[in-house]
C-alpha cells in the first residue's frame, strides 16, 4: 500500500458487482489493493485527495472483479508455436482474465519435476500480461516425490486416467491413482483429474472420418460416468481433496451431488464450450469443435446449466487448449486424426454471459463461477471479489454491447476457434491488474503466483464489504506499470 494509505485511483461505477448484487459503487485503490468500497448512488461520502486518479465509468458498463482461469494450456516451453506466455496472457487480458493457472502439459518438458518447473518459470519471465500460477503433474514416474513440487508452490497435481494425447505425460492406472491420492492427502494437497475411463473408450470403434457422430460415439457418456465414480470412490477411501476437470457428461451429476451431500472434498468444473455448443450443430469436417471429453447434445448442455444453477458444478474455466492449424487437419476434416482442444481464454466471459442472460441468470452468477469460485478453489483469497483488502484486479465490461468473433483479431497465437463468426454479448473495455490498466503495447506487468503457504482461508464473510482478517495488505512489487488511453476496448 502507498504511504499512509493515500488513494492512487478511485473508480466511480454506476454499476458494479459487489457480492451477489449489482449496485452503484465507488472503489478506492491504494498500492494495488482495494482500500475501500462505498455503495449507493450517493457514494463517495468523503472528498477525493488531490492527485488521485478518478476513473468515472459510464452508464453502459459494469465493474467486475478480474476473472481467475484455473485451466489454461500455455504450452511454453517446448510447443511455443502452439501458444506461449506472451500470447496466452495477452488473450487472457483481452478476455477479462487477470489470473490464470497453467496446466503441466502440453509444454515440453511437462511440469512433473522441480527442474521442469524451473524451466517453466524461466520461460515465463518478462512475458506475463496477467498473473500466472502453475499446476504440477502426477504421472507414474514421479509418484512418491510429489511433495517436491508442492513445496515449490504448485497449486496441485493433474492426472489422466487414459492417454493424455502426448506420450511424455502418461496416465495413472487404478492402483496408481489411489497411491497418488494417499500421497497428496498426506500433505494436504489437491489432485485434479481428467476423468474418462480408458477401458470404456478402448472398447469403442476408433473415430475416423469427417462425421462428428462417429467421434462422439468413441467417447461415450459412460466413460465419464465410470471415471467420476472411480474418482469419488478414491476420495472416499483416502480423503484426498480432488477436483473433476472439464465435466461434459450431465449423467455424472447425480453421482457428484451424492458425493457432495456425503461431505466428500470434491469440486467440479465445466467449460464454455460445453455450456454453449452442442453436437447437433457440428458440421462434417468441422474439426475445430473437437475436444476431449467431447461436446455433447443440446439436452445434455441444458442439464449442465442446471448443475451450475444448483451448485453441483462449482466453476467455469476455459480449458484453453490451442494448437497450430495443421494439427486440426482441416485438409481432411478427419475427427480421428485432428488434435483435440478449443482455444477460448479470450472469449469465456462473453460466451458465458451471452448464454447466462438467455437463461435468466445475471452477472453476479457469472462472477461466482468465473472469478470468486476459481479464486477460492485455488486458495487465492486476495482476488475474486471487489472488497476492501482484495487486490484491485478489475474488469470494465459493456454487457449490452455485442461483437462478432473474427479469428484473425484474437490474441491467441493461432487463429483457430470454434466460435468463428458467432455474435457474442459483452465487450471487455478495460482491465486493471493490481490497480494499473493493462497496456498490451507496453511492458508485460504480470507476475508469477504460487500456492499460499498456509491452507486456503475460509470463504469470505457474508458482508461483501467486510475485509477478511487474513487478506494481505500490500500488492506484489511490479515493474513496467501500464498506462493507456481508456477510449478503446482491449482486443
Amino acid at each position: 500500500m502507498s504511504a499512509h494509505g493515500v488513494p492512487e485511483i478511485v473508480f466511480r461505477a454506476r454499476r458494479a458487482v459487489i457480492g451477489a448484487e449489482v449496485v452503484p459503487a465507488t472503489v478506492t485503490v491504494s498500492g494495488g489493493i482495494i482500500l475501500a468500497v462505498e455503495t449507493g448512488p450517493a457514494a463517495p461520502t468523503s472528498p477525493t485527495p488531490a492527485g488521485t486518479d478518478v476513473v468515472d465509468l459510464g452508464d453502459d458498463v459494469v465493474l467486475l472483479p478480474g476473472l481467475v482461469d484455473t485451466h489454461v494450456h500455455v504450452n511454453e516451453p517446448g510447443r511455443t508455436d502452439w501458444e506461449g506466455f506472451a500470447s496466452a496472457t495477452r488473450a487472457a487480458a483481452c478476455g477479462g482474465v487477470t489470473t490464470l493457472i497453467d496446466m503441466p502439459l502440453n509444454s515440453s518438458p511437462v511440469t512433473t519435476s522441480p527442474a521442469a518447473l524451473d524451466a517453466k518459470l524461466a520461460s515465463a519471465t518478462g512475458k506475463l500480461h496477467v498473473d500466472a500460477g502453475f499446476w504440477g503433474g502426477a504421472v507414474p514416474e514421479n509418484l512418491g516425490r510429489l511433495r517436491e513440487l508442492w513445496d515449490r508452490g504448485v497449486f496441485g497435481f493433474k492426472c489422466f486416467l487414459l492417454h493424455s494425447g502426448i506420450d511424455e505425460f502418461p496416465p495413472l492406472d487404478d492402483v496408481q491413482m489411489l497411491a497418488a491420492m494417499e500421497e497428496i492427502a498426506g500433505f494436504g494437497g489437491l489432485l485434479i483429474v481428467h476423468a474418462e475411463d480408458a477401458g470404456t473408450i478402448d472398447a469403442q470403434p476408433p473415430p475416423s472420418g469427417p462425421i462428428y457422430a462417429g467421434f462422439l460415439e468413441s467417447r461415450p457418456v459412460a466413460a465419464e460416468v465410470r471415471a467420476v465414480a472411480q474418482v469419488i470412490d478414491g476420495v472416499r477411501r483416502t480423503g484426498c481433496r480432488t477436483h473433476i476437470l472439464h465435466l461434459s457428461a450431465a449423467d455424472a451429476l447425480p453421482l457428484i451431488r451424492d458425493a457432495k451431500a456425503e461431505g466428500l472434498p470434491l469440486t467440479v468444473e465445466t467449460c464454455p464450450h460445453y455450456l454453449s455448443l452442442f453436437s447437433e450443430e457440428i458440421q462434417p469436417g468441422a474439426t475445430h469443435y473437437k475436444c476431449c471429453p467431447p461436446i455433447r447434445e443440446a439436452g445434455n448442455r441444458e442439464r449442465l446449466w442446471e448443475g451450475l444453477r444448483d451448485g453441483t458444478i462449482d466453476l467455469v474455466v476455459s480449458d484453453h487448449s490451442p494448437c497450430v492449424p495443421e494439427l486440426k487437419r482441416f485438409d481432411s476434416g478427419d475427427f480421428g486424426q485432428a488434435w483435440g482442444g478449443i482455444a477460448s481464454v479470450q472469449l469465456g466471459l462473453p460466451i458465458i454471459w451471452s448464454e447466462a442472460r438467455l437463461r435468466g441468470l445475471g452477472l453476479p452468477d457469472v462472477v461466482r463461477w468465473m472469478s470468486a469460485g476459481p479464486a477460492e478453489f485455488a486458495g487465492l483469497a486476495d482476488r475474486g471479489a471487489i472488497r476492501p483488502g482484495a487486490r484491485a484486479d478489475l474488469v470494465v465490461l459493456a454487457p449490452d454491447e455485442a461483437f462478432v468473433v473474427l479469428p484473425e483479431r484474437l490474441q491467441h497465437k493461432n487463429p483457430v476457434t470454434a466460435y468463428a463468426q458467432r455474435a457474442l454479448g459483452g465487450v471487455v473495455r478495460e482491465v486493471y491488474l493490481a490497480g494499473r490498466r493493462i497496456d498490451l503495447t507496453g511492458p508485460a506487468a504480470g507476475t508469477t503466483v504460487f500456492r499460499p503457504a498456509s491452507p486456503a482461508p475460509p470463504a469470505p464473510p457474508a458482508d461483501p464489504l467486510a475485509p477478511p482478517a487474513d487478506l494481505p495488505t500490500a500488492a506484489p512489487a511490479r515493474t513496467g506499470a501500464p498506462s493507456l488511453s481508456r477510449t478503446e476496448p482491449l482486443g
